[in-house]
């Protein structure tokens, strides 16, 4: 809750708007009157009218002493601002019922359309939620359609009725599924819309365009205009005439119509007044190569936060610094804004990297593949763009039909494993990322670090469906057979050579990644001549793709005396096309030989396989997805490939409608590159075509409840040290979620721990205090099934005596629960991921082994069976070595109710329930430790803001 009078700076956020230009929103300020006189003067009269059911021509200084200042709790409002003027006006001030408050709104009448009264109901719903408000009211003039519309259309359940003339409205602001998906949907729309703006400029100025051969801005230009750029493009700079051919102009101010991009490549103290002059201009977005951010000391990040800032308070976005560039191969565009040399072939891969370097690399290895690509994004210090708004636009471009990304670092976790769930289930997406990432930052990285367990990013990548690997390699490995070939339906592998050892060898591999053997032939003669070996190699390839068990092939060969891979490969493409089935190969043996196949993808000595100027839609058969087989068919679609504009999608798209192939055989230098590629694809596949669930709210919990008990602990809470809940808390919270805690109780003398016992019911255990050895029996820290006073006295002076060693300790007695599976369940507040919960069974499995499974909120119901079963422990909860299997439903009801809590409230910042013992029907909670501290701001909240 704030603190009454204090300025929350914490609610300021940058906000993307409906047409994905941005705005600045912040609590107001008594400073800002003369800005909100300006802003109501501004309005027509029909907006004055609908706002104060009455026309004014300004407001009274009482007014805007009422309007301007306020406490930030039970009155509340925000403004949004573009430049230095407000656009849009939101607040509430709350009723007679402390939790209710009468919400109302005033948009610019030149901002209207925009989005800009959606965003403020959103910020001022977290804000009242934050200050224990629960409901919204608001009166509305009948005719003021565009206002009821914001209420009706924000996902909460409207009650209306009408008064005296007036609308009254009334809804709970609590977030629902609904409303979460109406916000993510707006989100979505604005920022792929935000994305689309920069990809598919109709004008590009490049400004530091220089005469100089080899300098950047003269790189730029020539690069953009030899690219064949179907927009206009500019050349900016003051002391030239001309410049590539063109004339040049001295500023922004000179060119002759709106500039949608402008590419700077300008000393870092000429960038202020190049923004200032961008923003004069209404350029929509800013595209910075110029580097050094990552200097001084810590000076060069406050610079770039700055730059953002300048920008975004204009409406631009910003791709860097120190970007590599952009780049977009759609013929209606032909975009290339970037270093590299040439324009690369078109395709249906677009990439996304952050350094300069790593963006080479992927550049390099998708070009000497034959890969063709869609659009490249190159976020250098990913001040701003990021490679989460990149997936919110390839979501919707038509022109994507596969995404690989390289992480550097990783600035909203939990809001990419939102976008990726989806994204990965219509479109393959490929991430590298090093170990150390979300560990370490790279120089002008300015995101936080994760503190949470080992795994547990790599763990949310798996949960999205992402195929994570390692370096470039790996990445371009997969994508040239999810590029290229369709995605497998089933685990089944042909394995074809004409090698026995090397066959099974392969054989090994397929079982190695999680595949099955389901066909195979390693006595292939190839070294009998052109004309026997093809049609031999055709019949057996054919034969094997024909079996129903096979939903993959890779054939791996050794050279063959007359016969050359080219002809292999041709061969095999034609095989793989007939059948629809993926196939990969590998030429074991052949070094540094270039397969002259016409569209070939990889080679065995990495090089290109492309013929020039093809177009990978060329004359393979366009083909649809069947959602939930997980298998590809051919199917008819007319130029499936053009969208009716760039960068979005037609309106009458079939969503089940892909990108065709491209045409091509995926080419290996080695059998485990290609069986590593192909087990990523399989397992990807079977991902996709899995139920993954529901996102249901189990029963009995009451929110209202726990908000009660947590706002009375926060009030002990400290900026430094987290505060632990007593057990009656634990006890209470958790009832409100559903969850029984079993009673234990302390005491201080030996006839005080008779009584206790008395009242809990023999027999008891007993049990330290200390958190380390109350769970150890072998270490004599815990005493079972103790049946009356004597023998709980007698365990009491025993347990005194063998714990003396380790120091003196408090002691509880609890009631025996009944025997089972040890379980033990965490959940963090991660300053990077947000919550993390992690499942695995006590003792040395998760002590010694560490063998824990985790998974971010909110989870589906496949989720948790996915975390329930991770850990290689797990196998003792189904009947392992003939004992009784364990009522797993019930640990995964438990799971589902302590995702929501700890979803739901960010101030917990650690849960652990150890242990729990679960037995063959029902389970018991024998200890809980909950600490909560003041909670951080979620990467990932409900309320759209970009990250700061």
């Amino acid at each position: 809750m704030v603190t009454e009078g204090q300025y929350p700076e914490y609610w300021e956020a940058d906000v993307i708007l409906r047409d994905g230009g941005t705005a600045h929103l912040r609590p107001i300020s008594p400073s800002d009157a003369d800005a909100v006189q300006a802003f109501h003067v501004r309005q027509s009269q029909a907006s004055i009218y609908l706002r104060f059911f009455t026309y004014k021509a300004k407001l009274s200084s009482r007014e805007l002493t009422r309007f301007t200042q306020v406490d930030h709790r039970d009155r509340v409002a925000f403004v949004i601002t573009r430049g230095q003027d407000i656009i849009g006006i939101g607040r509430y001030d709350r009723l007679d019922d402390p939790l209710e408050a009468e919400v109302a709104f005033n948009v610019s009448d030149h901002h209207q359309g925009r989005g800009v009264g959606s965003i403020l109901l959103e910020h001022l719903a977290v804000a009242a939620r934050e200050n224990g408000i629960r409901r919204f009211s608001a009166e509305v003039l009948p005719e003021n359609r565009k206002m009821i519309t914001v209420f009706a259309e924000a996902g909460y359940e409207v009650k209306r009725h009408f008064d005296d003339g007036v609308v009254m409205l009334s809804f709970d602001i609590d977030p629902t599924r609904k409303s979460q998906a109406v916000m993510e949907a707006r989100e979505h729309r604005a920022e792929a819309r935000s994305m689309a703006e920069l990809l598919t400029p109709q004008s590009v100025a490049v400004i530091g365009a220089s005469r100089e051969w080899g300098s950047v801005g003269s790189a730029l230009l020539e690069h953009l205009t030899d690219g064949g750029f179907t927009g206009r493009v500019y050349a900016v700079n003051p002391e030239a005439f001309e410049l590539g051919g063109m004339i040049s102009h001295a500023s922004l101010d000179e060119v002759p119509e709106p500039v949608d991009l402008a590419v700077i490549a300008v000393p870092q103290d000429q960038m202020d007044a190049v923004v200032d002059e961008c923003a004069r201009a209404g350029v929509k977005g800013l595209l910075v190569v110029t580097a050094g951010y990552t200097d001084d000391d810590g000076e060069g990040l406050t610079r770039q936060r700055a730059l953002v800032h300048r920008a975004r308070a204009h409406g631009m976005r910003v791709v860097g610094p120190a970007s590599l560039g952009l780049v977009n191969t759609h013929p209606d565009v032909r975009l290339n804004a970037s270093m590299a040399p040439v324009l690369p072939e078109r395709g249906v891969l677009s990439l996304f990297s952050q350094s300069a370097g790593l963006g080479v690399l992927l550049y390099a290895s998708a070009h000497r593949r034959g890969l063709g690509v869609s659009s490249v994004i190159s976020a250098g210090n990913r001040a701003d763009v990021s490679g989460n708004d990149a997936m919110q636009f390839w979501e919707d471009d038509p022109t994507t039909r596969a995404v690989g990304l390289y992480f550097e670092s990783i600035g909203n976790p939990r809001k990419f494993s939102r976008i990726a769930r989806r994204l990965a289930r219509t479109k393959p997406m490929i991430v590298a990322k090093s170990d150390v990432t979300g560990l370490q930052l790279p120089p002008g990285h300015a995101v936080r670090t994760t503190q949470a367990p080992a795994g547990a990013l790599d763990a949310m990548l798996r949960q999205a469906g992402v195929m994570r690997v390692e370096t470039t390699e790996q990445l371009m490995d997969i994508a040239q057979i999810v590029t290229s070939q369709p995605l497998p339906g089933g685990p089944g592998v042909a394995v074809i050579s004409n090698s026995s050892a090397l066959g099974k060898v392969v054989a090994d591999g397929v079982v190695a990644q999680g595949m099955t053997v389901a066909h195979r032939r390693v006595d292939l003669a190839l070294d009998t001549g052109l004309s026997v070996a093809l049609p031999a190699l055709t019949a057996a390839v054919t034969d094997a793709l024909a079996d129903p068990a096979v939903h993959a092939a890779i054939v791996t060969t050794l050279p063959a005396r007359g016969l050359t891979a080219d002809a292999v490969a041709a061969c095999l493409q034609r095989c793989a096309e007939v059948a629809g089935k993926p196939l990969v190969a590998s030429f074991t043996g052949i070094l540094d030989q270039r397969l002259q196949l016409d569209g070939l993808v990889g080679t065995p000595g990495g090089g290109a396989g492309t013929s020039p100027g093809r177009e990978p839609d060329g004359p393979g058969s366009p083909l649809r997805a069947d959602p939930g087989a997980g298998e590809i068919h051919a199917a008819a679609r007319p130029d499936p490939g053009a969208p009716a504009t760039p960068g979005e999608a037609p309106e009458d798209a079939d969503p089940a409608v892909v990108l065709p192939l491209q045409r091509g055989l995926p080419c290996f230098p080695s059998p485990g590159a290609a069986l590593t590629a192909l087990g990523a694809v399989v397992r990807y596949a079977r991902w996709r075509a899995r139920d993954h669930g529901d996102f249901t709210e189990p029963a009995g919990v009451d929110t209202d409840r726990a908000l009660t008990v947590l706002a009375g602990v926060r009030e002990r809470v400290t900026d430094v040290e987290l505060t632990r809940l007593t057990p009656g808390e634990c006890a209470a919270l958790m009832a409100a979620y559903g969850m029984c805690l079993l009673p234990s109780v302390g005491f201080t003398s030996v006839e005080e721990a008779v009584e206790r016992a008395e009242e809990l019911g023999w027999p008891v255990a007993l049990k330290t205090m200390d958190e380390h050895l109350r769970h150890r029996l072998d270490l004599g820290g815990v005493r079972l099934s103790i049946e009356g006073p004597d023998s709980l006295r007698r365990n009491i002076a025993q347990m005194e005596r063998v714990l003396a060693p380790f120091g003196r300790f408090g002691m509880e007695v609890q009631p025996m629960a009944p025997s089972g599976q040890a379980c033990t369940l965490r959940a963090i507040e991660d300053p990077l991921m947000g919550p993390v919960v992690s499942f695995g069974l006590a003792g040395d499995a998760v002590n010694l082994l560490e063998d824990w499974a985790h998974a971010v909120p909110p989870l589906s119901s496949g989720d948790i069976a996915d975390l329930v079963r991770a850990p290689g422990a797990a196998r003792k909860l189904f009947g392992y070595q003939g004992l009784p299997p364990a009522d797993v439903a019930a640990i995964e009801d438990l799971v589902s109710r302590v995702a929501l809590l700890k979803d739901n409230h960010p101030e917990i910042a650690r849960l652990e329930f150890n242990p729990i013992l679960v037995a063959t029907s029902g389970l018991t909670i024998l200890g809980a430790v909950i600490d909560v501290g003041n909670p951080q701001r979620r990467t990932d909240s409900a309320r759209r803001a970009m990250r700061d």
